[in-house]
């Protein structure tokens, strides 16, 4: 097991005005950076932050989250504001975001994901040096994970290191989802120093998913139209590549042939689709493979699963795996990025070596085989994301690093 560290959040400083805040997302597609900026946005103002959410286009796709915010007035769309290089685009949305300032006159700027901390940044120090004997904002940048492995070439991976080393110089704070992510930015890439950086994990609402019992789970098979007796294998999240579905369908693969009640079930969407739905019929699984497409219902896909698989290449803070994990169905993993921050030790869920499909399925079909374990497995993981990763301790730490900046 590994040893447990405790984080200390920021020491909390009292100011009584209301302290304005812009934050900035690239876009609201479906994952963790859009649930934490909503959330942060729709949560901070009650303890005196109002707040400005500004956002830019989805990609061709992708899921969109903007439902989950109640107030859509606190919402600005950046049509410019997108994922890909455009530098006519991003021009315009530094000159948009400017403005935004202008108005808003915030005390904190803080950024999430690649693009927008690139963009939101320099907009922030081209702003901060319109203030003359004024209070400057102070910036912060949330990395919820980081795009410096796996996704590009060397020299395009140096260029990016780069930039995010100078983007630190014009940065306050910042803030890491795991103790691996600080790890790997601060030590192996080098960027900032290490007192700007914070840990601060994700926090979620997962009162509803905690609240999962036998019989939601035989309500949700039946809402699917799945046998009771089959043994569900999920997974929830971009058909992208770096989420390494491929992978999930050669250890599928494996599985099926072990355990003749194995059904699977693909909960999201992307460019890879077609592609995969190939694959899962190509591997002779196609017929117990079910692509769900996004849905909204995510109680309903973990209620009816046994086992939850996650096969990404890289990974900040797994949401869908926290997620199965409060819904109480066991883990299994690669082991890669931050899970180790949310999988501790065997007791609340598995982990194998990325890339080994052996090795998940392994750990796959031990679980299927085995439902006392998974029950306690699911007991033990259910209790331990609840006491780590709840909205409520995110909104808190947040708030304690705001007024400490200011302070």
């Amino acid at each position: 097991m590994r040893q447990h560290v405790k984080i200390d959040a920021p020491k909390s400083v009292t100011l009584s005005a209301p302290i304005r805040v812009v934050r900035v997302v690239t876009r609201l597609n479906i994952g963790g950076p859009s649930i934490q900026a909503i959330a942060l946005s729709e949560r901070l103002p009650a303890r005196g932050f109002p707040t400005r959410l500004v956002h830019g286009a989805l990609g061709a796709g992708e899921g969109d989250m903007r439902y989950l915010a109640s107030d859509p007035a606190g919402l600005q769309f950046v049509p410019t504001l997108q994922r890909a290089i455009a530098p006519l685009d991003d021009v315009r949305t530094v000159t948009t975001l400017v403005g935004v300032l202008r108005e808003v006159r915030p005390h904190i700027v803080h950024t999430h994901m690649a693009k927008a901390g690139t963009l939101g940044r320099i907009a922030a120090a081209l702003y901060n040096r319109t203030r003359g004997s004024q209070p400057r904002a102070r910036v912060v940048h949330t990395y919820h994970g980081h795009v410096l492995d796996g996704y590009f070439s060397p020299a395009r991976t140096r260029l990016f290191v780069g930039i995010e080393r100078q983007l630190a110089r014009i940065t306050d704070a910042i803030v890491a989802i795991s103790r691996e992510i600080r790890r790997e930015l601060a030590g192996e890439h080098r960027i900032g120093r290490p007192e700007q950086y914070h840990v601060i994990p994700l926090g979620f609402e997962l009162g509803a998913l905690a609240s999962i019992d036998d019989r939601a789970r035989a309500l949700a098979r039946e809402r699917l139209g799945i046998p009771a007796n089959a043994h569900v294998v999920s997974t929830v999240g971009r058909l992208t590549a770096i989420k390494d579905h491929r992978l999930f369908f050669e250890a599928a693969r494996r599985v099926a042939v072990a355990d003749p009640a194995a059904l699977f079930l693909i909960a999201g969407d992307g460019e890879l689709r077609a592609e995969l739905e190939r694959t899962a019929a190509d591997l002779g699984i196609g017929g117990r493979t079910r692509f769900l497409g996004w849905r909204r219902d995510l109680d309903t896909i973990y209620g009816a699963t046994d086992v939850f698989l996650l096969t990404s290449r890289n990974e900040g803070t797994p949401v869908a795996l926290i997620e199965s994990m409060a819904a109480g169905v066991p883990g299994v993993s690669t082991d890669v990025g931050g899970v180790r921050d949310v999988i501790e030790s065997d007791a609340i869920g598995l982990v194998a070596p990325a890339g080994d499909s052996d090795a998940l399925a392994h750990a796959v079909t031990s679980l299927l085989a085995d439902e006392a374990r998974r029950r306690t497995i699911g007991a033990s993981g259910r209790a331990s994301v609840l006491a780590r990763y709840g909205l409520d301790r995110l909104v808190s730490d947040i708030d304690a690093l705001y007024r400490s900046l200011l302070a």
